[in-house]
């Protein structure tokens, strides 16, 4: 009995001893995604107020100087291309698609190939060139930026890590990373794990399920410490429904995934086009050029072209002037088609969203709907024209249904984005970030290959 005993001693406290083995292990492994966390929620609030900071300061030259668009304009968009052509080249755009190049890149072998993808120098370029782009007027977003900014963090953090530290996959680090981003940029939790799942990863999420939810939260918790429980749009009234509207939700989801994936289309066709450049000049010019073209609209025309739209959602969500004229959603797909090929920094994601609100406002006062039946519409209209350019239909619902806490409503927009997801393959079979990561993933190719061709022919 005695020896009975020794042995169940001797097993409990092998027992014991793996256990505090394995939670010794899972804590190492957790606290690096705590601290990214925290820094991307603090980083994601300071970005925040300067991008509000620099769309002030355009709103104020618009009411006060608006000839001064026309040496503003061309100026901030040439300052912020060059910035990027000079420090950063890979910080350009949208930041999502080289988040999506380097969790393809993520291992041993090809990190220096996510070095230039993922940086500090990528972190500041992106912010500055941003920046500069919305202060001239340019109509970007800051949500692809700060998941580019986000993926930076987390990857730095695990790179800071001593060697005897417990080993983290770098591609799920990552991924968490731009979860986390989105989530702080958005306030939108649930929008940050839905579009790691289906946007982000190949992988199953029981794999990282437990770092992914806690840097989610502790990013949105962060961002909602200094800005408060804040709502990116807010409450707009949603009641009242008319039976027939489930239809109009269709039709408006038809029309913006066909418009969504057409401005995506577009973006890829220019870029294209302008990939032919052979010299410095040529750039310049076409910068020149789209600036103008911005400035003139705004100034002789309407000044809507300007800017992420965001005052655009706010004003047809939450006052009587729901209905948009005909050409106001040309006016959503024009800017940013003229200020992403810039090859400046700059998202997508709220253009895209102010573009698809006008097109349901449009639609609802062509339909002469209630109140409350065309804010459904432009919600519709946002849910479908981002699906049309992202092709994640779940991830654009949830974003919109967190932005206005309308959970009375979620059937309608899940309907909207599976419909313009469906719709948007008569345009393309693949979303702009698909393109644009085979094209990321064939420049960093490309340069390791001119980096090594001297060595090799020695």
């Amino acid at each position: 009995m005695n020896i009975i005993r020794k042995v169940r001693q001797l097993l409990k406290r092998a027992f014991e001893k793996i256990q505090n083995e394995r939670f010794k292990k899972n804590l190492l492994q957790a606290v690096p995604f705590w601290i990214a966390s925290l820094i991307t929620g603090l980083l994601a609030v300071l970005y925040a107020r300067l991008f509000a900071f620099a769309e002030h300061g355009t709103a104020y030259i618009i009411k006060h100087y608006a000839w001064l668009l026309f040496i503003v304009t061309p100026l901030c968009f040439v300052l912020a291309w060059w910035v990027v052509v000079r420090f950063a080249k890979f910080g350009r755009g949208s930041g999502i698609p080289q988040v999506m190049a380097s969790i393809e890149l993520a291992t041993t072998k090809d990190d220096a190939k996510v070095g230039k993808l993922l940086s500090l120098r990528i972190i500041i370029v992106k912010a500055f060139s941003s920046l500069v782009l919305v202060l001239g007027g340019g109509a970007i977003g800051r949500e692809g930026p700060t998941i580019q900014i986000a993926g930076s963090v987390f990857r730095k953090v695990n790179m800071l890590l001593p060697k005897w530290w417990p080993k983290i996959s770098k591609r799920n680090m990552i991924m968490t990373g731009a979860a986390a981003g989105l989530s702080a940029a958005f306030n939108t939790p649930l929008g940050g794990i839905v579009f790691a799942v289906e946007e982000l990863t190949k992988t199953h999420i029981s794999y990282f399920k437990t770092a992914l939810f806690t840097a989610i939260i502790i990013a949105g918790l962060t961002a909602q410490a200094l800005l408060g429980p804040y709502l990116y749009l807010g409450y707009p009234l949603i009641n009242n429904l008319s039976s027939y509207i489930f239809f109009a939700v269709i039709g408006v989801a038809i029309i913006a995934g066909l418009l969504g994936s057409g401005m995506a289309k577009m973006m890829l066709a220019l870029l294209k086009w302008k990939s032919k450049f052979k010299f410095r000049y040529q750039h310049i010019l076409y910068l020149i050029i789209c600036a103008l073209i911005i400035a003139t609209i705004a100034y002789f025309f309407d000044d809507r072209i300007l800017g992420s739209g965001k005052n655009l959602m706010e004003k047809t969500l939450f006052t009587s002037d729901k209905y948009s004229s005909w050409y106001v959603p040309g006016l959503r797909i024009a800017g940013p088609l003229l200020s992403f090929t810039t090859g400046a920094a700059g998202g997508v994601f709220a253009p895209s969203l102010s573009a698809g609100a006008s097109v349901g406002s449009f639609m609802a006062g062509w339909m002469h709907l209630s109140d409350t039946n065309s804010n459904l519409l432009i919600l519709a209209g946002m849910v479908g024209f981002l699906t049309g350019v992202t092709r994640t239909p779940f991830t654009s619902a949830i974003l919109v249904l967190e932005m206005t806490d309308r959970h009375n409503v979620i059937m309608h927009l899940m309907v909207a984005g599976m419909v313009a997801n469906l719709v948007s393959l008569l345009i393309d079979r693949h979303s702009l970030y698909d393109h644009m990561k085979k094209q990321y993933l064939q420049e960093v190719k490309e340069e390791d290959v001119i980096a090594v061709a001297p060595v090799q022919k020695e």
